[in-house]
């Protein structure tokens, strides 16, 4: 058995593809996954990749032609490619009844209010049963997630950092759904690689004296505690790790009862690649060692860590939050500009 496919036989842990073509897709669910996720650089990887592009163009061609605002162009073809991939996890999705096979998607990064985040998540919902609407945890956020939520929808709340941001994930679903008897799933992303990445990046920056080994597990210490607190509360909500940038972000979840979001190139075609043992490292704690060097020396990991440290006014604009977000609003940004050249290129035919 494939590596994936050990991992899913011999622990709880599951792989979701991240930003798929419809190849990668394929060869995924060949390998294991048993689910996907697509983000706001979506529709600008497919524009611009090999493979994807002449089918991106004929579907955005169509659109341009009925719709006159760009934004607008941008939201409906990232429908259409995603319900592409929604089509390849359809039949997991029925077998499983409805467990198993969904695809995530998040829209606008800079129209992320409710009432547009709740507009984003119907409309792509219509597309096809097993789209899951993708939500950040933030205020705004917290608050479509209600909406949502009571209409029925499965929602992949994400760029959850802190512990905090989960923990309201789960009051915002629990207070919504309390007296529904049929109830969407919701699952929360934590982004630990993402995490990592901004850590690293200030601890550079900052010029501060850390142990590389105790910044190594920073995400991943986060991570593991919210998990746990989750539990510990009694939430029915699923977790997914994401964001990852290295291949520890997935063998390093390895036993959770989670579902890991990661990429095929460079990390899914390297872990098949490598075939390494199956082992469940996630339920190895942390050393309070390694948290007390990280919380005394980065206020932004102690502000991820502890409960109290950060409040939802804080989420939008917490350091981790904001660079994840700025790389979608560069490639919806650069989506858009290609769609306007689009849109010139077909006004001279």
């Amino acid at each position: 058995m494939d590596y994936f496919k050990r991992v899913a036989a011999q622990t709880p842990t599951k792989f979701w593809i991240n930003n798929a073509t419809r190849t990668q897709a394929q060869m995924a669910i060949d390998a294991g996954a048993v689910g996907s996720t697509q983000n706001p650089s979506y529709v600008y990887k497919m524009l611009t990749n090999d493979e994807e592009k002449e089918y991106a163009l004929a579907k955005l061609d169509e659109i341009i032609l009925s719709v006159d605002d760009d934004d607008e162009v941008q939201v409906q073809l990232q429908r259409e490619l995603v319900s592409g991939i929604a089509k390849l996890f359809m039949p997991m999705f029925e077998r499983s009844k409805g467990e198993l096979g969904y695809v995530s998607v998040q829209g606008n990064p800079f129209k992320e209010n409710v009432d547009d985040i709740v507009r984003c998540a119907e409309f792509n919902a219509q597309a096809a049963p097993n789209i899951m609407a993708k939500i950040p945890a933030t205020k705004e956020g917290l608050e479509a997630i209600e909406y949502v939520a009571r209409k029925g929808i499965a929602i992949n709340a994400t760029e959850v950092m802190a512990v905090r941001q989960a923990l309201d994930v789960c009051k915002a679903y629990e207070k919504a759904t309390k007296d529904m008897a049929q109830k969407a799933p919701i699952y929360f992303s934590h982004i630990t690689g993402i995490y990592d990445e901004y850590l690293q990046k200030i601890v550079k920056e900052r010029n501060i004296d850390i142990s590389p080994d105790a910044l190594w597990q920073a995400g991943m210490s986060i991570a593991k505690k919210t998990y746990w607190m989750v539990r510990e509360k009694g939430y029915k909500i699923g977790f997914i790790g994401g964001g990852a940038r290295g291949l520890h972000h997935f063998t390093e979840m390895v036993g959770a009862d989670a579902v890991v979001t990661i990429n095929w190139s460079g990390t899914a075609d390297k872990l098949l690649e490598k075939d390494d043992p199956v082992v469940q490292r996630f339920l190895m704690q942390v050393p309070y060692s390694v948290v007390d060097e990280l919380v005394e020396k980065i206020d932004d990991y102690r502000r991820g860590y502890f409960v109290n440290a950060i409040c939802e006014d804080e989420y939008e604009d917490f350091g981790p939050v904001v660079l994840f977000r700025q790389s979608f609003e560069v490639a919806w940004k650069s989506a858009d500009k290609l769609i306007k050249e689009r849109r010139a290129d077909l006004a001279k035919r």
